[in-house]
């Protein structure tokens, strides 16, 4: 049976009791909308050794910016609590805003450098808002796993890198992306698109997998990778963000001649929806897609 707290007393009580019952703890936090790929961090976080899983479903307004789509972003708890339930998840921490950001609230919490490059540099304050909820979340939660989907990879980071930089008793897993069959990568945005727009946005994955395909057949030019994930993304996209190579764990930019493991992430626009993907080159396979 999946229980639905509302407030931090209550999961602090339930998972204060699932520790006294010797169980590891495993925390997902999410903005629900919730997809195959979020329930993989379910498991993922299972396979980590938790025995009592907690799904967190909370729209982040410090998260997204003046003219994001924080009013649009698909609401459907009945739905997401049907799916925890389904994948039997324990419990399920859906927090009003005033209960977790209450009258008066003005701490937050930043990474430094890492958030300034790739999504920092198109979103500002975007990280801040991520790891303020994340730290609130894992406040309630430690000591724990904590699962998050590596289509967000540089999120992932930030998060680890506050984890560690605070000394915080979580351990922070980045889960491979979950696609469809035909290579778009699962998001919760990906509802806005119609079907004209959805064939569009398989531009990203054609163009990763072009970029990682060449990777594995020896190019080492960054210019050279960037610009063949590129083409096919701005030929089905309406604005390009970015297209670029970096390290895979610090996110700083690499030379031209790029080692034997690099980030490649995207994010471009088809519309008002915006959507993200990554590979990392010599490390995950290249998506699956058709030409």
């Amino acid at each position: 049976m999946t229980h639905v707290a509302r407030t931090p007393a209550e999961v602090r009580a339930a998972l204060d009791a699932a520790r006294r019952s010797g169980l590891r703890v495993g925390l997902v936090p999410t903005m629900g909308a919730l997809h195959e790929g979020h329930l993989s961090l379910v498991d993922g976080a299972r396979d980590h050794g938790a025995e009592m899983i907690a799904v967190t479903v909370f729209v982040n307004p410090l998260q997204f910016g003046p003219a994001e789509d924080l009013e649009r972003y698909p609401r459907t708890l009945d739905a997401d609590l049907a799916r925890c339930r389904e994948r039997g998840v324990d419990l399920v921490y859906a927090p009003e805003r005033p209960t977790m950001y209450p009258p008066g609230f003005e701490t937050a919490v930043e990474v430094g450098e890492l958030t300034t490059r790739l999504e920092g540099r198109f979103r500002p304050g975007h990280f801040r808002g991520v790891t303020t909820v994340v730290a609130k979340l894992f406040a309630l939660a430690s000591p724990c796993v904590a699962t998050f989907g590596r289509k967000d990879y540089q999120q992932w980071r930030v998060v680890a890198r506050m984890a560690r930089d605070l000394d915080l008793d979580v351990e922070v897993v980045g889960m491979p992306i979950v696609r469809e069959p035909d290579g778009l990568a699962l998001s919760s945005r990906n509802r806005y698109l119609g079907p004209a727009e959805r064939e569009r946005a398989l531009g990203i994955a054609r163009g990763l997998r072009r970029a990682a395909l060449a990777f594995d057949q020896g190019e080492r030019d960054r210019g050279t990778l960037e610009r063949l994930a590129r083409e096919p993304v701005a030929q089905g996209f309406d604005r390009v963000d970015y297209v670029a190579i970096a390290d895979a764990d610090d996110i700083s930019p690499l030379p031209d001649e790029i080692g034997e493991r690099a980030l490649l992430a995207v994010a471009a626009h088809i519309g008002s929806t915006r959507l993200i993907d990554n590979v990392v080159l010599g490390e995950d396979p290249a998506p699956p897609c058709r030409d």
